[in-house]
């Protein structure tokens, strides 16, 4: 059960509401016993014409025969059967009744516990490293965020009654049935365990076949999303038939996992109902004998021993479904729990300092960083002075990009510091530190929404002249106003419905609104036309100004005017300086700089 510890840790949360339940459900059990208890005397007065059962030292049953002969004394037989049959309506009606408050209580219950998991799966979607999104695929997330969580949804959440309601009435029956006749129910506890194993037998695989189902799932979300987002390329290389046969080859073993799971499905409700009814004639048999033989069970509360043991076959079923269903919910809830218990590498300091404003420096201090035994980064140090402009060059894999993620803390270093004003960035919280900056990517990240709220993202509570006046400086304005609602207009999916460029301007819109002291800009211009390029450097050189800058180049010609050029060659600093000072060194930069030049 230690795999359904968070559906229970999200119940604590509810303790009220879950005793309310059982109340609820109690009550139900007991007057739907008590109601077809009633059929005791009812069939003896209908067989025999007689008010009493057979004198015993039952409890049950001296309390039916008190009750009887109470009654036939003060309202003869007929009015006895009338007050017993609605006795049985009265019992029926309450039963129902506590039965619908009983999902009254539980049916919100199990919708904000799939809600609540749903959430925290998101939020830790948020919180988890950039790095951690580089192993894993897209589509593989998206299943575990929509089919996981539903599969937990019908599978585990959904049959939560039957896990409260079903063993509470087998256990209540069976005490009522104990005081009836304690030699027929002791021979109904050596059979059941007996059943009980053999559906265990069946539904044993349920978990195995459930985790590759949803292993499929995400395999074939993983290949529908590179599909969508590569429509272009797949197109022109002609290669739909390859794509064709990778989708169809994973859907099809899907398929084969999800048959494989419906055959032993189906299959344990059909068995626990034969199950049921062989248990159901064994216990007619062995109770008749004792009635026929023995004499040592009333015919009439046999019947209805029979009648009372019967409200445990569908319990019995539906617990066997219940059990069958958490087998096959457990892959699902692994799944997720992989997420969930991910170690954050990169975590917030509850304790942290503000950082309200940058003063001084950022400063590497022997940085090293490596990622599962590679090293990316090795004896970095390097300074940055406030309102300098520092451009990071080199050969793609260098580690231009993971020294610049450093400084908002994407990744935390494996060793070595990074100071923001003389003290480690992990001494401040991780919201002060990414409040001081803008990023501006090289694939330019936009949202479903309109122009201005995708600028207004930079700072949430901007006004309409703030996002006018970022715009402007992100040479942005003019292109929007001429849109048919301008600052309203919708951008589409990732802003499919802007040019490259447009894009590009809008990021650097939304970076300038949010008015940083320091800007990281990760080869913002590299997949730009010559025109749009221009209007977006233009745009990039208006922000810079009066700003710390961290700038990642691919053209070498839009940082000749940085403070300081750092060139990284396999994780190391090789070379430093301005453009001049490293042409003057003939080294690997002034190569850069000429093969550029050639193309």
């Amino acid at each position: 059960m230690k795999q359904y510890a968070r559906i229970f840790e999200y119940l604590k949360a509810y303790k009220g509401k879950v005793v309310l339940y059982f109340l609820f459900t109690l009550l139900s059990i007991l007057f739907s016993i008590i109601s077809i208890g009633m059929l005791m005397p009812f069939l003896q007065l209908i067989f025999t014409g007689e008010g009493t059962l057979k004198s015993t030292d039952n409890p049950v049953i001296k309390w039916i025969n008190d009750f009887l002969v109470d009654s036939i004394n003060s309202r003869g037989k007929i009015s006895t059967l009338g007050f017993i049959c609605l006795l049985m309506v009265s019992f029926i009606i309450l039963k129902n009744l506590f039965l619908y408050l009983s999902y009254y209580v539980l049916n919100p219950l199990k919708n904000t516990i799939v809600n609540q998991l749903r959430q925290d799966l998101y939020d830790k979607v948020l919180r988890l490293p950039i790095g951690f999104f580089t192993e894993k695929r897209k589509g593989d997330l998206m299943s575990r965020m929509t089919n996981d969580v539903n599969e937990v949804e019908a599978s585990v959440v959904g049959t939560l009654e039957g896990w409260v309601r079903d063993p509470m009435t087998i256990i209540v029956t069976l005490t009522v049935l104990f005081l009836v006749s304690a030699q027929l129910t002791l021979f109904i506890l050596i059979l059941i365990p007996v059943l009980g194993l053999v559906i265990g037998r069946v539904t044993k695989s349920l978990k195995k076949h459930s985790q590759e189902v949803a292993n499929k799932y995400g395999e074939t979300l993983s290949t529908l999303d590179e599909t969508l987002g590569g429509l272009r390329v797949i197109k022109a290389f002609n290669i739909e038939k390859i794509l064709r046969g990778r989708f169809f080859k994973t859907n099809e073993q899907l398929l084969a996992a999800k048959n494989s799971i419906a055959y032993r499905r189906d299959l344990a409700s059909p068995l626990s109902e034969v199950l049921g009814v062989i248990l159901f004639t064994s216990v007619l048999y062995y109770g008749g004998r004792l009635v026929l033989q023995n004499q040592l069970l009333e015919a009439s509360a046999f019947l209805g021993f029979l009648g009372i043991f019967y409200n445990i076959i569908n319990p019995a079923k539906s617990l066997s479904t219940s059990f069958s269903n958490m087998r096959k919910g457990a892959a699902a809830i692994n799944r997720i729990e992989e997420i969930l218990k991910t170690h954050i590498t990169v975590d917030d300091n509850p304790n942290g300092q503000q950082l309200p404003e940058f003063r001084n420096k950022i400063e590497f201090r022997n940085v090293r960083f490596a990622y599962d035994d590679a090293v990316i980064l090795d004896n970095i140090n390097l300074t940055i002075e406030k309102g300098k402009t520092i451009a990071l060059v080199g050969s793609s894999g260098a580690g231009k990009s993971t020294l610049a993620d450093l400084v908002p803390r994407f990744h935390d270093v494996t060793s070595g510091e990074v100071l923001i004003d003389g003290i480690n960035i992990k001494e401040y919280s991780l919201h002060s530190v990414r409040s001081l900056m803008s990023i501006v990517t090289q694939e330019p990240i936009l949202f479903n929404d309109t122009i201005g709220n995708n600028i207004k993202l930079g700072k949430e509570n901007s006004s309409d002249e703030e996002v006018m006046q970022a715009a402007k400086v992100a040479n942005a304005h003019n292109f929007i106003i001429q849109k048919e609602q301008d600052y309203e207009t919708n951008i589409g999916d990732r802003g499919s419905k802007l040019s490259g460029g447009e894009r590009q301007r809008l990021t650097i819109a939304r970076a300038l609104v949010k008015n940083p002291p320091i800007l990281i800009l990760d080869e913002a211009t590299s997949s730009l036309d010559t025109e749009s390029e221009r209007l977006v450097q233009d745009a990039i050189n208006n922000m810079m100004q009066n700003r710390t800058s961290i700038v990642i180049a691919h053209r070498l010609s839009t940082i000749r005017h940085a403070d300081e050029i750092i060139v990284l060659q396999k994780g190391k600093i090789v070379e430093r300086g301005n453009h001049e000072e490293l042409i003057a060194q003939n080294g690997f930069y002034r190569k850069l700089v000429e093969m550029q030049e050639v193309k």
